[in-house]
């Protein structure tokens, strides 16, 4: 017998291996790997993970220098790290922000977000239009589930009782849908809470408003920077930038000719505290812009943290210092150079380093470097340097070359350093003419008859920032959206209610509602009691205490 069972079992093995091997297994096919990978993609779950990715993959581009902004520091990164310079530069680690992996991402998750959002928005729509899911055949397993018994002699009918139940759901702010209101036990199904689906999908939908408004400002927009001298005027095209960064996109043409000219800058020094005396607290630039050229001139105030705007381009105020004003004479006696110099800040009190470039002298070069002190302060030592930031006693202090500037090769130089490698030195310190010391009003005659320099007076300047971000305001709007979807989807429930109604054979209306809540919601709790109270308001004719023994819910059988 035993024999006879294992040989069956045998031959019942045989068969299945043998249905396994012939069994023929689906393959998936081109346009199901498309259909899959496109699922995959739309997934609420590869959003968020391609949302954290674009966040870590734009990490980079706070360690690396940056092309776009300055595409000297990043050279002269590469020449200081020649073991793995070039390897970051083949990464694209240099341009991030425009880099294929970044923007493979950007795009990515761009589709991915749409791919989520219309799909629950045709699904939430419909779900809007249909009516409340049946009534459950037994309301007793809902979470939150209660009863209620109207006496006979209260004259409450069970139609009566589910109309007077619907419109007080309704007064709640729920849809509701009555069911067989004539028959033998009427019902009906009520749902609210359809906000917490509209508030998650204006929330995604701002998110991908937030992508392209970004991407919006990084393809048409542009910023750059502009030094500013009292009296300067900035027309707003190309030439007139010190340093301009275009969008991808970016055309002149989108270029507004607006003007904004520098008429005074006042700067408020703390004189009162003993610990921060000297120290600047407030900055003020009066300018006169126009919109355009026809345009009627305006007065405005610049400041720190507020910007003018004009033509949909915010100006900051970011710099300021001195700018000595100087006039050059040649070997000849012509006049090479006149006019304010920029002075860098270098120190405190506003110590500032000044060099000076005069390519039009003849018949040799000149050039100077040195420091201005607005208020000169000589020490034992035969040390000068700045004793406060004010205009007490400004002082230029020079050193003279003369030679070929190399600025007719063609090369790009810095305008605040002076290569002397290939100069000769007229004065200094070591020399037997001296270092050139200049107060206002002062001249001074360079040896071997290569001319003079005078010091004419002080100017102030100021630094500017120049953004237009077309962008930026759209940003915003779908940012400030974006807050209020998160919101709304986070204190509102999506909730459904159902009450059923029945007549006793001795006359009573049996009443019974129970809620169910979409995820998890402490509130539902809260939710019935409240109904169960309306109910009962609405009923007066009822009685409180007999229905309040027969409420069961399912919270109380837990804690049972």
């Amino acid at each position: 017998m035993s024999e006879r069972v294992k040989a069956n079992h045998n031959r019942s093995e045989d068969a299945l291996d043998q249905a396994k091997a012939d069994a023929a297994v689906p393959s998936l096919g081109f346009k199901g790997m498309l259909r899959w990978s496109w699922t995959q993609l739309t997934s609420m779950r590869t959003a968020l993970f391609l949302l954290l990715l674009l966040a870590v993959a734009a990490v980079p581009g706070s360690l690396f220098p940056q092309r776009p902004v300055n595409p000297s520091v990043v050279t002269q990164y590469i020449k200081d790290h020649p073991d793995y310079g070039k390897i970051l530069d083949a990464l694209q680690l240099y341009d991030v922000y425009s880099s294929v992996w970044f923007s493979a991402i950007y795009i990515l998750l761009f589709i991915s977000l749409i791919g989520c959002v219309v799909p629950r928005a045709i699904v939430h729509y419909k779900a809007m239009r249909s009516q409340p899911p049946r009534t459950p055949k037994r309301l007793s397993r809902l979470p939150e589930y209660g009863t209620m018994v109207l006496p006979a002699d209260a004259g409450i009918p069970a139609s009566r009782a589910i109309t007077d139940a619907a419109e007080l759901l309704k007064r709640r702010g729920y849809r509701v849908d009555v069911r067989d209101v004539d028959g033998a036990m009427p019902s009906l199904g009520a749902e609210r809470g359809f906000l917490k689906e509209v508030g998650n999908l204006v929330f995604h939908t701002s998110l991908i408003g937030v992508l392209v408004s970004v991407a919006v400002g990084g393809l048409f927009g542009y910023s750059g920077q502009r030094i500013l001298v009292e009296g300067d005027t900035f027309v707003n095209t190309l030439v007139g930038y010190d340093q301009f960064t275009p969008g991808t996109n970016f055309q002149s043409s989108q270029l507004q000719p607006y003007s904004i000219q520098l008429d005074k800058f006042d700067i408020q020094f703390d004189r009162e505290s003993p610990k921060h005396f000297g120290q600047p607290i407030d900055f003020t630039a009066s300018v006169t812009t126009k919109e355009s050229p026809d345009a009627q001139a305006q007065e405005q105030k610049l400041k720190v943290n507020d910007p003018v705007s004009l033509g949909g381009t915010s100006i900051y105020l970011t710099g300021n210092g001195y700018a000595p004003v100087v006039t050059v004479r040649d070997g000849e006696g012509n006049v090479a150079l006149q006019g304010p110099v920029v002075a860098k800040l270098q120190g405190d009190n506003y110590y500032s380093s000044v060099v000076i470039k005069v390519p039009d002298a003849k018949p040799e070069q000149l050039g100077f470097v040195g420091f201005f002190l607005p208020t000169a302060y000589l020490t034992e030592q035969g040390i000068s340097f700045s004793a406060d930031p004010e205009l007490f006693n400004p002082q230029l202090s020079l050193n003279s070359y003369y030679g070929d500037l190399g600025l007719d090769k063609g090369v790009p130089q810095n305008v605040f350093e002076l290569d002397v490698k290939d100069l000769k030195q007229l004065n200094g310190r070591d020399l037997p003419a001296g270092g050139i010391t200049l107060a206002p009003g002062g001249t001074y005659t360079l040896p071997d008859g290569k001319g003079t320099i005078s010091f004419d007076g002080v100017k102030r300047y100021i630094g500017v920032d120049i953004h237009h971000n077309p962008g930026q305001v759209y940003a915003l709007v779908f940012a400030l959206l974006a807050v209020a979807g998160l919101v709304v989807s986070l204190y509102v429930n999506r909730r459904r209610v159902w009450v059923r109604t029945g007549r006793h054979d001795d006359g009573r209306t049996m009443v019974e509602y129970g809620l169910l809540a979409r995820g998890e919601d402490h509130r539902l709790a809260g939710e019935a009691a409240t109904i169960r109270e309306l109910l009962s308001n609405e009923w007066q004719d009822g009685d409180p205490a007999a229905s309040a023994a027969e409420t069961v819910s399912s919270s109380s059988k837990k804690d049972q």
